[in-house]
């Protein structure tokens, strides 16, 4: 089956109070973008689609694509207003294929063997997504701020990316979003969910608690540190 990653770059990043979007943050002397066409790069995906500003098209080509030489990234694609509508455009990319991979830039400390689970897993299932289980109690609430509840820990999974699914699918998925003007979609299981209505089984995959969403700049000290620690991993091993 062919395999195709999408990878998302569009994002402002008005969070990380930084001139740099986070996507082009320096981490480790390398953008974060980097990481993640790093570990697509190495996994068995037959190409890569990044979706990114206007404004950024060029810079990803020759500052990173090219300097890095990512031999896989066959397009590089404007993006909306919104997420919803980047992930639109960038499956109206992809082209011919089984699946598709879908995954924030932001999201840097992704791996090549958690991609590989991912697809294993699409050869059983149409929707695969990564999460954790929510580690912390979680509390709903009324619109004043004051609790209203307490759903049972046990079910609930903190939602990653990749999110991964076949690709006829999660295109009809967001093309309906898109014509019902669904702005309130944040992820890609929620658009197959809306297309749907629940009645498309979507598989959760345990994912790593260590793959976070650099949103912050406290999320940039916390990545410096997994980084970090894989690298040290990685050299202990080579020299054992």
């Amino acid at each position: 089956m062919k395999d195709v990653a999408l990878v998302l770059a569009a994002g402002s990043g008005t969070r990380m109070q930084s001139e740099t979007k986070k996507q082009f943050i320096v981490l480790d002397q390398k953008p974060i973008l980097y990481y993640s066409l790093k570990a697509f790069e190495e996994s068995g995906v037959e190409k890569i689609v990044i979706v990114t500003s206007k404004e950024d098209i060029d810079y990803c080509r020759k500052g990173i694509v090219e300097r890095y030489h990512f031999s896989k990234v066959t397009e590089i694609v404007e993006g909306g207003a919104q997420r919803f509508h980047s992930v639109y455009r960038g499956l109206k990319a992809v082209g011919d294929c089984d699946n598709v991979l879908i995954h924030d830039a932001a999201r840097p400390m992704i791996t090549t063997e958690l991609i590989e689970d991912i697809r294993s897993a699409l050869r059983e299932h149409k929707a695969v997504i990564t999460a954790v289980p929510v580690k912390d109690t979680i509390k709903s609430s009324d619109p004043d701020g004051f609790v209203t509840g307490t759903p049972d820990r046990k079910a609930l999974w903190q939602v990653q990316t990749p999110q991964a699914f076949r690709f006829d699918l999660i295109k009809a998925a967001y093309g309906y979003v898109i014509r019902e003007g669904m702005e309130d979609v944040t992820d890609d299981g929620m658009a197959l969910e809306r297309y749907t209505h629940g009645s498309e089984r979507i598989k959760l995959l345990e994912g790593s608690y260590e793959n976070i969403k650099v949103t912050t700049p406290e999320d940039l000290l916390i990545a410096t540190v997994f980084l970090g620690k894989r690298d040290k991993n990685q050299v202990d091993t080579k020299y054992k």
